[in-house]
């Protein structure tokens, strides 16, 4: 089964880290995260990819110039403008001349979902599209999806108020959300207008729910949608920590060149290659980048550090700060979450 990547976004949310790259090619311990995804679907059957493109699509084609990402080969579409979620996934689809059922995902999303469970699940369900559920405790960010105990959904509501929540479930009944994976027939295509921005979220899935022909499957399993400087961290401190099925890496207390001070105290995070830290620094569930400098007792907590950011003598970052690249602090500057967006 072929998959489609929507990676046409521009991470905003992960400003300045997305300033010149893509979320998908931030790394997530070492590797970008679009390495993860790819090895992910190609565990679970999927031989091709077609990526969805837009923001600075050249990253991508110059990160893999071969026509492959790890075992997966792939193909690009890159959309002339854009087109909504819908819309990037039909021109997708019609420029990789996809004719059966294909998977769709969202590139920003980490999960070990067994995708193939839910390709055979919609085989058998006859519909004509089929989403992966995520359980969670607050769907308000995302889209509340209720189905019945068949999986056939009865109500699709994209970020819904508090309230909706509360009466559109059973008493006692965990929301479940859109994971983001989804399972599409070629006659979804249709639904979507090829002339204007179409979101599938807000549009299709609502005719979908209407003509009773959406189906779902809940998967209680890891699930991250990476959008925010917190879930960024949290993707690579999950994957330190052991919370992702097969993704495991050595907690990064030396780095492939650079130099660390003996005296330095670093727990839980990642450092880049080529790094120079010094004496009494502290480095505490956070990610410092390549080529990053951290100055005598400089102090990084619960936060990101973009490719060759320099941090002064003394100087304190916490509380989800994020430095982009070449990015400098004063010495004895105190920074908590200055470059933090809103959710």
């Amino acid at each position: 089964m072929k998959a489609i990547l929507l990676l046409g976004g521009s991470g905003t949310r992960l400003r300045p880290l997305t300033n010149d790259t893509p979320k998908q090619m931030l790394p997530v311990c070492g590797r970008p995260m679009i390495e993860w995804v790819c090895e992910h679907l190609s565990q679970h059957g999927v031989n091709e990819v077609v990526l969805s493109l837009g923001y600075r699509a050249e990253a991508f084609t110059k990160a893999y110039p071969q026509g492959r990402i790890g075992r997966l080969a792939y193909e690009v579409a890159v959309e002339p403008e854009p087109r909504g979620t819908a819309g990037a996934v039909r021109f997708a689809a019609e420029a990789s001349g996809i004719t059966g059922s294909f998977l769709v995902l969202n590139g920003d999303v980490l999960t070990d979902l067994d995708v193939g469970a839910l390709a055979s699940f919609h085989e058998s369900s006859a519909a004509e599209a089929t989403i992966a559920l995520q359980p969670v405790a607050d769907p308000t960010p995302y889209g509340l999806v209720v189905a019945d105990p068949s999986g056939r959904v009865l109500s699709f509501s994209e970020k819904p108020e508090p309230g909706v929540t509360q009466t559109a479930l059973p008493r006692g009944e965990q929301p479940t959300i859109s994971a983001g994976t989804y399972v599409l027939t070629p006659a979804v295509l249709d639904r979507i207008a090829p002339d204007r921005p179409v979101s599938i979220e807000r549009e299709v899935f609502g005719q979908l729910v209407a003509d009773g022909t959406l189906a779902a499957l809940v998967s209680d399993t890891y699930w991250l949608d990476t959008g925010t400087p917190q879930q960024y961290l949290a993707a690579n401190l999950d994957i330190l920590d052991g919370r992702r099925a097969g993704a495991r890496v050595v907690d990064a207390s030396t780095v492939a060149s650079g130099s660390i001070h003996p005296d330095a105290r670093i727990r839980t995070s990642v450092i880049g290659s080529g790094c120079e830290i010094g004496p009494d620094a502290v480095v505490l569930r956070s990610v410092v980048g390549d080529g990053c400098r951290l100055a005598a007792g400089a102090v990084v907590i619960d936060s990101v550090l973009g490719t060759g950011a320099v941090v002064g003598v003394g100087a304190v970052l916490s509380e989800f700060s994020v430095l982009g690249s070449g990015e400098q602090v004063a010495p004895g500057a105190v920074l908590r979450a200055q470059r933090q967006p809103p959710a």
